[in-house]
């Protein structure tokens, strides 16, 4: 939601520094690529309802907002666009996802502003606007020197921009004592923190200490039983 009020905000201004050159009634056309249809389709109309919202706030009746569905396809998204452009559309806010972006060069006279939180794109009509490994990076090690953690343990979810975190920690220079991968399956995520945190260690080392404690002459022993 923020991130589409700045981006609008934004596009707001720089067509509001360049009015002389449109006329007086003239719509200012904005298209949005985001996925209408299929298994994403309910971040499509999220974005949707979240840039009705921006336009209302901006309340500047010369913005029009014309969307199209990209299905989440790349093939599908070039042709959306293009039936944008044909429209007389330069700016284009969207896709959302990184491979969608692929064939989006082609449009060389259509600036993209990317949702998309990967930063490997290198085409010069593309704009990734959204919030990317470094920038998240560089807050967590502000909120690391401010509460003076000395000890930090990275969990990398294993996914196609895995690279892209590990060298964002990298160029962050956050002192980590170790970087562990993990699967994002639900079933498999449980017996990987059990192992990443020793939980079998710990609770056997628990267990003993209770037996210890019930066997010992210790007068407090239920409270410390407790208190474990």
């Amino acid at each position: 939601m923020k991130n589409i009020i700045k981006i609008i905000l934004l596009l707001a201004l720089t067509f509001s520094v360049s009015m002389t050159e449109i006329i007086a009634n003239e719509k200012i056309k904005i298209g949005l690529l985001v996925p209408l249809t299929g298994k994403n389709s309910e971040i499509g109309q999220s974005i949707i309802k979240s840039t009705r919202l921006a336009i209302n706030k901006i309340n500047n009746l010369s913005i029009e907002i014309i969307p199209k569905d990209t299905q989440s396809n790349p093939e599908s998204t070039l042709k959306a666009a293009k039936e944008l452009a044909k429209l007389d559309v330069k700016i284009i806010i969207g896709p959302i996802f990184n491979e969608n972006l692929i064939y989006l060069d082609k449009l060389s006279g259509v600036t993209f502003l990317s949702l998309t939180n990967k930063n490997d794109n290198f085409s010069k009509n593309i704009i990734n606007a959204g919030i990317n490994a470094t920038s998240q990076l560089n807050t967590i090690k502000k909120f690391l020197e401010l509460e003076k953690i000395k000890r930090t343990i990275f969990l990398t979810p294993d996914v196609s921009y895995k690279n892209e975190i590990k060298k964002a920690i990298s160029v962050s220079k956050i002192k980590i004592i170790k970087n562990y991968n993990y699967n994002t399956d639900p079933t498999k995520l449980t017996q990987q923190i059990e192992k990443i945190t020793r939980y079998d260690i710990r609770k056997q080392n628990l267990e003993d200490e209770i037996i210890r404690l019930e066997k010992s002459n210790q007068s407090n022993k239920e409270r410390l039983i407790e208190k474990l």
